[in-house]
């Protein structure tokens, strides 16, 4: 089976260092060299395109522009780009949801995926007027798929949750198709959510092991739903003509960071209640003492870019064949859709496309373009 390869939208700005805005206000990070214009997403969105990438994922939250007024603008700068919109699912109406990705559907002629973002971050969520509590915010997205996908179902929805009520929610016309819904969380709470209503489900990038322990877990809630759903894995990548040269690019990734960014950075996450933002921080524990390759946590998995960056946290960094013989080997794990990107964004979209994307064609994984 062919692999599904994503790239990102760098809508809180881009540059040739690790971009640290995440959870947080914007002045609390570095200051971006490249600021998110329209007119340099656009050349992202293309360069993914002209890559072989399907889609492109946009972020959520207050230290980026919105994802859905930013993908929107970019449908007539793209020919066949999926958007994959992250949203959460804690600070618009379900039903409000609903129609915008049907419209959205329609204008861009089925050229949206959905990526459902609960919140781990109760300091991030708080923002929205959201003080649900961590358990809470995931019973509370099952409540809202239940009824985007009513609402999809053409007819008048009626709806009465512990969280949520509608009555006679309806949109003008259902999607066709019907967006894939994408969904991440490691916690007891999140999985059987995401068994229940995702189609893809979505993890960070932890090594091969533990990639397929969450996996097996998911799929034995899907199991007891009756439901298959596909794997996909979010990991930034590096890669160069030979390994020397990416690892040297890694080295002034890290060389470029502040320490006191660091420990600033990683105060702010320890106060994180998402699992998965914990057992990214686990990979690393804060520490650079031990160099570039100290920070290497599996042949060619590294977690450097965690130090100072929220959610996503490890980069598959190594020569072009390298990253495709681990892309390979999470793939035998059962991935099946791989949401990458790199600092910057415009240029590591071609060294993965003209580098490693070849590699995976040869092997198959790919077709060819």
């Amino acid at each position: 089976m062919t692999l599904k390869l994503h790239w990102f939208l760098p809508t809180t700005g881009d540059g040739r260092t690790i971009v640290e805005h995440f959870h947080a206000s914007r002045a609390a990070g570095a200051s971006s060299a490249r600021e998110p214009s329209l007119d340099y997403l656009a050349q992202v969105a293309r360069a993914a395109e002209a890559n072989g990438f399907e889609g492109v994922l946009t972020p959520t939250g207050t230290w980026c522009e919105d994802a859905w007024l930013t993908t929107a603008a970019l449908i007539r700068e793209t020919r066949s780009l999926k958007f994959l919109v992250a949203f959460r699912p804690g600070t618009v109406s379900p039903t409000l949801a609903a129609q915008m990705a049907g419209t959205f559907q329609r204008i861009s002629e089925g050229r949206v995926l959905l990526n459902v973002v609960t919140g781990g971050d109760a300091v991030e969520q708080r923002r929205f007027g959201d003080w649900h509590d961590h358990d809470q915010r995931y019973a509370r997205t099952g409540e809202f798929l239940e009824i985007v996908r009513g609402v999809w179902s053409g007819k008048p929805f009626d709806y009465e949750g512990e969280h949520l009520k509608v009555e006679g929610a309806t949109t003008r016309a259902a999607p066709d198709p019907v967006p894939p819904i994408y969904f991440g969380g490691s916690s007891p709470a999140a999985l059987p959510i995401a068994a229940k209503h995702a189609d893809v489900y979505l993890t960070w990038g932890e090594p091969p092991a533990q990639v397929a322990e969450k996996i097996a877990k998911v799929r034995e809630f899907a199991d007891e739903q009756g439901r298959k759903l596909r794997f996909g894995i979010r990991l930034h990548t590096l890669s160069r003509d030979t390994a020397a040269e990416a690892w040297a690019e890694a080295a002034k990734l890290l060389d470029a960071i502040d320490p006191e960014r660091i420990a600033h950075t990683q105060k702010q996450l320890s106060a994180s209640e998402s699992v998965g933002q914990q057992r990214m921080a686990a990979l690393h524990g804060g520490k650079t003492d031990g160099g570039v390759r100290g920070l290497e946590i599996h042949p060619n998995l590294w977690a450097g870019i965690g130090l100072v960056r929220g959610g996503a946290g490890t980069a598959l960094v190594g020569s072009h064949r390298e990253v495709a013989d681990l892309i390979e080997e999470y793939h035998a794990h059962g991935i099946e859709e791989f949401v990458l990107s790199g600092y910057p964004h415009l240029e590591e979209a071609y060294w993965f496309g003209e580098g490693v994307r070849p590699e995976l064609a040869r092997r198959g994984l790919v077709p060819a373009l």
